[in-house]
Parts: structure tokens; sequence; C-alpha cells
């Protein structure tokens, strides 16, 4: 096998900078293709207030580059190295006006701007680095104008011109620095006319998505579900016309998740570690979570958690519309998530007149793993959904989920049948909350038969997840852009 020369860029890569599962998965697919032998590198901003230089050893590599933008516009920036693991650099573009201003990763006003300068400074630091890439795979819209430049400013590029674009679009709604639907009809960018200047404000209505979908050699989707979903007016976010266009070299594969990093065996994160020969230490981190929640400690009352953004994308209108007479049963439920204050301050309310049976917490990334080894269930009813990481990290640790059957959810969950005792969660098909709560009676009555129920998170834990499958995926489709 040819080893290829793969070049990821992301606006986050975790543990570095993080706010949801792009980070997780630009931090393990180049280590999934790295462990495949193959030459990879990885490129990020440097946000100064969020990465500890120190802490994560990074080194200056080059200093006060002169980054042209265009024939009148340019800006200085350094460039920072460390490593995602052993023999997989990671580099970090550094600027403070534009990346180390905020606490933030994202909201800074001039998202646009800040991403623009990132994918001409991205580029720039292959040629620097000598680095003659086979394949630049570029994350979600931050990133969109990178195949735009490549067939335009840098395809005079010594470095780059064999390069092949991957891009890779982990959720349609967010296409560039503010909301699509947002922008008026005269500011709509229909891709096709040249870039404006940093200075121009009509940059911030540069859609980055829409650019990177009409110049990229191949497009993808993190499952084959959301694939199809997309090309489709209900899923397709406004873009499904030239998505549909260009459906040849669309392609759909499914995320996973890093399985050392995610492993209840050895999580020095949870309280006692277990795997699915020895399920009865797993009741002793829901007894450990639900002390540490004063939450009335009992083995017999079935703990269902979340711990996604708290939005309407993953379905918090359905949680809402239920949790009360939800309440009404002999259950626990933990809410782990940031996000959309019209679902926060109601859900806060109910839970402060329910606080031995309702906890609400922010995100915090050190709680995470203990919540799904603590709890029972995980429910996640999301509108849309192109992969999901959450529910593949809850069957690793043997939470049982409920999800609706879209996107991603519907490729990595399997419905369970009492009847044939077979599938991995519960799943349910419409936006209906009725749907939804009775997904969720399911499995509450599933759970009471102890013998299936064990048998349930055993095959549930056992399912492959890892990024081993899908990286082998990714290389075939590098494989395949290069003949092309």
């Amino acid at each position: 096998m040819k080893k290829l020369k793969i070049v990821h860029i992301a606006s986050e890569v975790a543990p570095f900078s993080k706010t949801g599962g792009l980070a997780d998965v630009a931090r393990s697919l180049p280590k999934a293709l790295s462990r495949l032998g193959h030459e990879v590198r990885i490129i990020t901003p440097l946000y100064g207030k969020v990465i500890d230089k120190k802490k994560y050893n990074l080194k200056k590599i080059f200093s006060e580059v002169e980054v042209f933008l265009n024939s009148k516009e340019s800006v200085k920036v350094n460039y920072w190295q460390g490593y995602a693991m052993e023999g997989l650099p990671i580099y970090f573009i550094e600027n403070t006006k534009y990346f180390s201003k905020h606490k933030d990763i994202y909201g800074s006003g001039r998202e646009n701007a800040r991403f623009l300068i990132f994918n001409v400074a991205s580029l720039k630091l292959i040629s620097l680095l000598k680095f003659e890439a086979d394949i630049v795979h570029c994350h979600d819209w931050q990133t969109g104008l990178i195949p735009f430049y490549l067939k335009t400013d840098f395809r005079y590029s010594k470095t780059l011109k064999q390069a092949k674009t991957v891009y890779t679009i982990h959720n349609l709604i967010f296409q560039f620095g503010q909301n699509w639907w947002q922008v008026p009809a005269e500011k709509k960018d229909y891709g096709r006319k040249r870039l404006p200047h940093i200075s121009d404000e009509n940059i911030e209505y540069i859609n980055f998505a829409k650019r990177g979908i009409l110049s990229a050699d191949i497009i993808n989707t993190v499952s084959e579900q959301y694939r199809d979903e997309i090309m489709t007016k209900k899923f397709g976010q406004d873009l499904h016309r030239i998505l549909k266009n260009r459906d040849q070299r669309l392609f759909g594969i499914i995320n996973g998740i890093d399985y050392n990093t995610y492993n209840p065996d050895n999580d020095d994160k949870i309280f006692k570690n277990y795997n699915h020969t020895n399920l009865e230490l797993k009741s002793l981190n829901k007894e450990y979570l639900q002390d540490q929640n004063n939450l009335p400690i009992n083995a017999n009352i079935p703990v269902l958690c979340t711990t996604s953004r708290v939005t309407f994308q993953k379905g918090f209108d359905l949680i809402l519309k239920i949790i009360e007479p939800l309440l009404k049963l002999d259950i626990q439920i933990i809410i782990m998530g940031d996000g959309d204050k019209n679902y926060l301050k109601p859900l806060r309310k109910i839970a402060r007149h329910n606080p031995k049976k309702l906890v609400l917490m922010p995100f915090k990334q050190d709680k995470e793993t203990l919540l799904y080894a603590g709890s029972d269930i995980f429910l996640l009813p999301s509108n849309h959904e192109p992969c999901g990481i959450n529910q593949l990290i809850a069957m690793r640790y043997g939470c049982i989920p409920v999800v609706r059957e879209v996107g991603g959810l519907y490729d990595t969950v399997d419905n369970y049948s009492p009847a044939t005792k077979k599938g991995t969660g519960f799943t349910f098909t419409d936006n209906n909350p009725f749907m939804f709560f009775r997904a969720i009676v399911r499995a509450l009555e599933a759970e009471k038969n102890k013998k299936a129920w064990h048998n349930l998170i055993s095959r549930a834990m056992r399912r492959s997840n890892s990024w081993e499958i899908p990286a082998k995926k990714y290389v075939e489709l590098y494989k395949k852009v290069l003949k092309s």
C-alpha cells in the first residue's frame, strides 16, 4: 500500500481545543491514519487564551511570517509545533489579534475574517514545511475556502500542485460565521465571485461551506444516512441543490471513537473500572454518581442522562415537552450541557421543584465518562444528527441509547427487540413527543428484565465503533480522489 501524505485542517482539535465532536474527529482520525502507516499532519489555530503552550510543550518553528491574503492585504503569523501522539505533528497558527483575544473559540463577530486568515495561513505553512501533500482534508465550514484557494490563488504552488482536497461536512447547519438563514437575499453568496478584502464588511457574508462544496475534489459527510438526507430540502439547509448536483462526488463515512481515550476498563475519570465481562462493577459507578449529585442512592432506580449541547438540533424541544410526565416515573435524570437559555431556564425551574429526580449541570469534559458509566440510559432525540459521537461513547460504557432515527443515529443504533433479543438501543422515527416517551418507556420496561438487560449492555459494549474501520474507508476515499 502506497504511503499517503495527508494534511488535516480543523478549527478545533482535542484535547487542545474543543467545543464538540469535530474536535474528537480531528484528533482521532489522523491518529488512526497514522497508525495505518500514512504520513499525517494536523493544522489548527492557536487560541491564546485556551491552549497552554507550556502544558503541551509547543515549540515555535516560524516567526513573523507574512501571509498575503490578496494583492493589497497581508497579516503576520507565528507557527508552533506540538504532537498529537508520537510521530504525528500538530501545527498551530498564532495571530494575537484574530485568535488570542477571547476565551471562547467562536463568537468574535468577525468569524469569516478570522478563518479566511486561518485558511490562507494553513496553505502557506504546508509550503513552508515543503510537505508535498497528496490529500488536504478540510473539516467543516471553517476550512471551506481551502479547496477554493487551491483552485485559484495557490494553483501554481510547487508544493501543493498535486494535492487533492476532501471537504468533510460535520454539520451543514453551520456554513459560515453567522446563521445562513438570517442573511438578506441581496447579501447572499452564490459562491462564484471574487472574495472581498478582509477589511470589507461583506467578507462576513461569504459562505465558506458552499464554496467548499463547489470546489472540493471529494465531499463527504460523517454518516451514510446524513449523506442521503442533506440532498433533500428538509435537511439540506438550502444547499441541497448543489449537493445533488455533485452527488457523484458525495460520500458518507460514519465516525468512530478513539478506543484508547474511551475505555471503561482503564478510564481514570470513572469511579470503578469495568468491562463487558464484569458488569456488576458498573453499578458502583452508579452509586457514586448518585451520591455526587445528591440523588437517592438506589441501584434499582434507572438513571437517565444526556450530555449533548442544549439546543433544538439535539431534540431539547422534545425533552422539555415530556420532562414533567417523565419525572412522575420512578427514575432519575441528569442533564449535562450548555446552550440555549430558552431550554435551560425552564429545565432549571423544573429541577428546583424535583431536586431528588432531576439534576442540571454545565458540560465538564472530565465528568463526561463518569456520567455514561453511572447511568443506565442515554437520551439523544435529535431533530437532525450528522453522526453523533455521544451515543457511541455511551454504548462503549454500557449506557443504552434512546435516539431518533436520523443521520448517524440511524446508522449506529439498532432498535432492540425483546422477541429476537437483538439490537443495541431504542429508536423512534418522528419528531413527536409521544413517540419519544414511548421509546423511553420501552427501555425502562426492558431494564426490568435484568438478564436480558445485562445481555443488551454487553452487546452494546462489544459493538465495534472504533476508528479502525472508518480510517480504512477514508484511505479508500483518498485513493478514489487521487485516481480521478
